[in-house]
């Protein structure tokens, strides 16, 4: 078991180490972009990149505090379901209307590994190898589909 330190310190080395595996990497527009904490340009639209002691995830976070706004961001990424599947050419997880860790209504579009450990290092080429290519093909799916929330900022 972990001190609070030496665990903040693991998930710290390993958010960096991702960082630098993504770092010399473009957005699809060509801009330089800090991965670990993407900015889609909508207000409470957000990719997100997770990992724990038992599983790791890459998710699409809609938070707006209007629920019925909320499920008007979730319907358009509906409509935009089989290109976002073209381009991470698998099923994602939809998820209308859950909890976040801190009881907040959220939706989610996310896909999940489980049996990884970020406390492991020798997990963290699994972990990378998962979060990597589909941060990078969800930049490239923004880069085409960022234009059809126009209406909805």
């Amino acid at each position: 078991m972990y001190t609070r330190e030496e665990a903040s310190q693991i998930r710290r080395e390993f958010w960096t180490t991702l960082g630098n595996y993504l770092a010399p990497y473009k957005s699809a527009e060509g801009a330089k972009v800090n991965w670990l904490n993407y900015k889609t340009g909508l207000k409470n639209v957000y990719f997100r990149m997770d990992a724990d002691k038992r599983s790791a995830s890459i998710s699409i976070e809609i938070t707006h505090p209007d629920l019925g706004i909320q499920e008007l961001f979730f319907e358009q990424f509906l409509e935009l379901k089989n290109i976002l599947q073209g381009y991470m050419d698998e099923e994602w997880e939809w998820i209308l209307h859950t909890s976040d860790e801190n009881g907040k209504t959220i939706s989610t579009i996310s896909k999940k590994i489980f049996e990884v450990n970020i406390f492991r290092k020798e997990d963290w080429h699994k972990l990378i190898s998962f979060l990597k290519p589909r941060m990078l093909a969800l930049d490239e799916f923004w880069s085409d589909a960022k234009y059809s929330f126009e209406s909805l900022k």
